[in-house]
């Protein structure tokens, strides 16, 4: 892993967030950020990022999984006081680090600043976030005068460039005047 403190915070990607100390033997358990959880198989060391602070480069001993999230135990952490000391930070990876996805997907949060237009040519503004409801996500674009929502469907975007920034949008009718 590069050194995160040369790295650019956009270059860090979170994979998982410490909620709190879990047990006395130093663990902590945190919420799952990425699609691909067994990839903490395969990590030895991770960034931890908490304020938007790198903390350092932490040597990863073990991990589980336990009730839909992941129990991590670090190097020198052997006490849940120590452990306190994780709570509120991001498990980060350099950008990459990721999974590499087929030619066609992509990861969620490479969506925000894409050029969001029409299939006519009428650009609507710029993804500011994704949000991730369960049965599609939403984009949240927003332009100078107007917020749309838009769900990311291959009917409604059938068109999404990563490389370019850009993401064609068919709207049904009605759609935009919400």
């Amino acid at each position: 892993m590069a050194e995160p403190e040369a790295a650019q915070s956009e270059q860090l990607i979170s994979i998982a967030r410490i909620a709190r100390p879990q047990g006395v033997r130093g663990e902590v358990i945190a919420d799952i950020l990425t699609d691909f959880p067994d990839r903490f198989a395969e990590l030895t060391e991770v960034a931890l990022l908490r304020d938007g602070r790198v903390l350092g480069i932490f040597e990863l001993e073990q991990h589980r999984f336990h009730k839909g999230r992941v129990l991590l135990k670090f190097a020198g952490y052997d006490d849940a006081d120590s452990a306190e000391g994780l709570r509120g930070a991001s498990v980060v990876i350099d950008r990459e680090e990721l999974i590499e996805l087929e030619e066609d997907e992509y990861y969620l949060f490479d969506l925000e600043g894409c050029e969001v237009v029409t299939i006519d040519g009428q650009s609507l503004g710029t993804v500011v976030r994704v949000n991730d409801y369960g049965a599609a996500p939403v984009l949240m674009v927003k332009n100078q005068t107007r917020e749309f929502l838009i769900p990311l469907t291959r009917d409604i975007c059938p068109d999404v460039d990563i490389d370019h920034k850009k993401i064609v949008v068919n709207p049904p009718q009605g759609l935009l005047d919400l």
